[in-house]
């Protein structure tokens, strides 16, 4: 049974010792410093802002739409730890409203013939895509520096992250707009990436909490005695999404081509514009003209857009596969995904593919 730290952990063992100072410590340069006490300071008034849900919830005077979303959360948290034996601990047992949409925003770069990302590498989480800070404006800023370097910029808002159990995540209200199904499954992915984590291999962790994530909705709605998703949703994003990596494939054939960089953009230009054509064709045609992704693809599209889409998602099929190999016992699951997590780089990626493709390996 789980049993709340006092005083929310001592304020997660006083900030985990002081981390974000360490960090200062690690790096050189003005701009590193102020990047990183962005983050810092970011990550002080999240941890700041948490109170215990349980408290929420038994409050009159708080939002009665707030109390029972939160209120059905923590079945769904409970249900994480005792089923999907994801981590038992004070993590989304908070809540915090930290007054913004998003928690984070998260600056993407490429070069403009490229669709390999500007890496960023930290001391925890290893190397990312991606740039993140805590005010939009900042973000903003950092996008503007980078479009002026000729790059390709794009900025994507962020609803939950994971600290990976450094301190104890709260739920957020950025977390709360999608209603419950939506709440416990950001629950689940976040708890995963506690699970488990890999440094520097994106596709790995995402793919890894994305399938907790399915799977664990899947049984929790069985759990519920609700009957399974019907899939439609998940199937016309699975469309889009498979249209953005052909328009990928397309344009790394096209970037690899000896041509000059009027010809390149002019190419580059018409492979944005065919996606949009075989976007409207499939919405059209199979989606009865359904337009949840309208605002997303007439929006000026370039590489950097590109980057999010399939790094959740790629290795899916593998840890369904092995999740089957097991008889899909969670703890025998982890187990062999521990395995995986310790292999080389190349080693894991082989072993991934022939999980998800075994027919092609074999041959």
């Amino acid at each position: 049974m789980f049993r709340p730290l006092p005083s929310l952990g001592l304020l997660d063992r006083v900030l985990r010792i002081l981390f974000p100072g360490v960090l200062l410590l690690l790096l050189n340069g003005c701009a590193s410093v102020s990047y990183y006490s962005q983050l810092a300071g970011g990550q002080l008034q999240l941890l700041r802002a948490r109170e215990p849900v349980a408290e929420v919830i038994a409050d009159p005077a708080r939002d009665p739409k707030l109390r029972a979303h939160l209120a059905e959360s923590q079945k769904a948290r409970d249900f994480a730890s005792r089923h999907l034996h994801l981590p038992d601990n004070q993590s989304y047992r908070l809540y915090a409203d930290i007054g913004r949409p998003f928690v984070v925003w998260n600056v993407f770069a490429t070069p403009e013939f490229s669709l390999n990302p500007q890496n960023h590498c930290f001391p925890i989480a290893g190397c990312v895509a991606y740039r993140g800070y805590y005010s939009q404006g900042a973000a903003r800023g950092e996008a503007a520096i980078q479009r002026l370097k000729g790059l390709d910029v794009s900025i994507g808002g962020v609803e939950a992250y994971s600290t990976l159990g450094w301190f104890n995540d709260p739920i957020l209200n950025s977390m709360t707009g999608w209603g419950d199904e939506r709440l416990a499954t950001l629950i689940f992915h976040e708890l995963a990436h506690q699970r488990f984590y890999v440094q520097d291999d994106t596709e790995f962790n995402e793919s890894f909490a994305t399938f907790v994530e399915q799977e664990g909705t899947r049984q929790w709605r069985a759990f519920r005695g609700l009957a399974p998703d019907n899939g439609s949703r998940l199937a016309q994003r699975d469309q889009f999404i498979g249209l953005i990596l052909d328009t990928r494939a397309r344009l790394e054939a096209l970037y690899a081509q000896p041509l000059t960089a009027e010809v390149m953009r002019e190419r580059k230009a018409e492979a944005f514009e065919r996606f949009r054509r075989d976007y409207r064709a499939l919405r059209d045609r199979q989606w009865a003209g359904d337009k949840r992704y309208d605002a997303w693809v007439n929006a000026p599209l370039n590489n950097a857009r590109l980057l999010p889409f399939g790094l959740y998602d790629q290795w899916v099929p593998a840890f369904a596969a092995l999740f089957r190999q097991v008889g899909g016992d969670w703890v025998r699951f982890y187990a062999e995904v521990e395995k995986l997590g310790k292999l080389g780089a190349a080693e894991r990626k082989s072993a991934l593919k022939a999980l998800a493709n075994p027919e092609s390996s074999a041959g």
